[in-house]
């Protein structure tokens, strides 16, 4: 295990626990329809996944947060993607195993993300996760989201754990910032969509893993 006597596993969501781009990514598309523009091939919108609407509209429209258009674009991509949150959405292979290693170890999991909580909890219910853990945290749980570190505190709590004695995986920049903000160990996960903050090795992770299997055996300190 990366920490003796680890406590506590705590997992983001898009593009760590669950493929997710396929419903996203049909929502920028529908979108992108309605306004009269073709739609953009999944890989095109894939890298900009976890940074969620924002990311999203921006590949897909290519405006920001400061845009006149904005808000009303983003209202209308979340509406749509409320009623498609997981037709296509699936854990990644290898993290269901993932999830009955820790249980069977006894170590504790959750889940913190960005995603608001009116997606986060629907979502996490249509992945049969709901009745498995405790600690499911959104981006509006706590005042502020990540890379603040107030997210991950709030899941060690729920979860009665040491945040020293607390992993947090994650594929985006902002994931690996608020768990060395929190004091927990980092893990970036080079399976998902990793957003355009450089590579990987450059957010000073405590570790790198290429497959779910991967940071499996990493976790669970088998191989």
């Amino acid at each position: 295990m990366p920490i003796e006597g680890l406590q506590a596993v705590l997992f983001d969501l898009d593009g760590t626990l669950a493929d997710t781009a396929p419903d996203l990514g049909h929502a920028a598309n529908r979108l992108r329809i309605e306004c009269g523009h073709p739609p953009l091939p999944l890989a095109t919108l894939r890298p900009y996944t976890s940074q969620g609407v924002r990311g999203l509209l921006h590949i897909a429209f290519g405006i920001a947060p400061a845009d006149a258009a904005y808000a009303a674009l983003s209202e209308r991509f979340l509406a749509f993607y409320a009623e498609r949150l997981c037709e296509e959405t699936r854990l990644f292979n290898g993290i269901p195993t993932l999830l009955d290693g820790l249980d069977a170890a006894g170590v504790a999991w959750g889940i913190v993300t960005n995603k608001r909580k009116r997606f986060t909890d629907p979502l996490v219910r249509l992945l049969n996760l709901d009745s498995r853990t405790p600690c499911v945290v959104s981006g509006d749980t706590t005042p502020e989201a990540k890379p603040s570190p107030l997210p991950l505190r709030h899941a060690c709590n729920l979860l009665g754990c040491l945040p020293e004695k607390t992993v947090y995986v994650g594929d985006d920049l902002r994931d690996i910032q608020a768990g060395r903000a929190a004091g927990c160990h980092t893990v970036a996960v080079a399976y998902g969509y990793l957003g355009h903050n450089g590579s990987p090795e450059s957010w000073t992770a405590d570790a790198i893993v290429p497959t779910p299997q991967a940071l499996a055996a990493y976790l669970l300190g088998k191989g």
